[in-house]
């Protein structure tokens, strides 16, 4: 009997190994698709145009703020951006946020970033936390087929 507990212990794992790794199959606009506190970036990312060139080759890094740090800008900020006429600033928000290479965590390092929009943010390390723009970074190394993503919990703001 306890070969056998032993025996399903072991399955259980590598059935809990099997599906911790499906992101990897998947896209970074598919991973972010599949998580609810991504629907506003989601919406955007369609507004924009951007579905097709995300789910490109990449390799891209994806710093992805959550729904709850879009709800934080000044109201009517996320509509009026997904208004159609606004395309344009919500493309250069939207690739504020992506930087055309696969950084994981352990790769980060502090100072300047060049972004997919061509501006660039700043990365600061103290105290064990890395913040983009002044935005913390609340999870990383979301692993997809082609980059990653690194959750933030505010939305940053390119210049100008």
């Amino acid at each position: 009997m306890k070969q056998n507990l032993s025996i399903a212990i072991v399955a259980l794992g590598l059935v809990g190994l099997s599906h911790a790794s499906e992101p990897a199959k998947q896209d970074v606009v598919d991973i972010a698709a599949s998580l609810p506190d991504f629907s506003t970036l989601v919406t955007a990312v369609k507004a924009a145009g951007l579905v097709e060139t995300l789910k490109g080759e990449g390799p891209f890094t994806v710093f992805a703020p959550t729904n709850e740090a879009f709800a934080a800008l000044p109201a009517g900020t996320v509509e009026g951006l997904l208004k159609p006429e606004n395309k344009e600033k919500l493309v250069a928000l939207l690739t504020y946020h992506v930087v055309a290479a696969k950084v994981m965590a352990a790769d980060v390092k502090a100072g300047p970033v060049k972004t997919v929009n061509g501006q660039s943010f700043e990365v600061t390390i103290a105290d064990g936390k890395v913040k983009v723009d002044g935005a913390t970074v609340v999870k990383t190394d979301v692993v997809g087929t082609n980059g990653v993503i690194h959750v933030i919990d505010q939305v940053i703001m390119p210049k100008g």
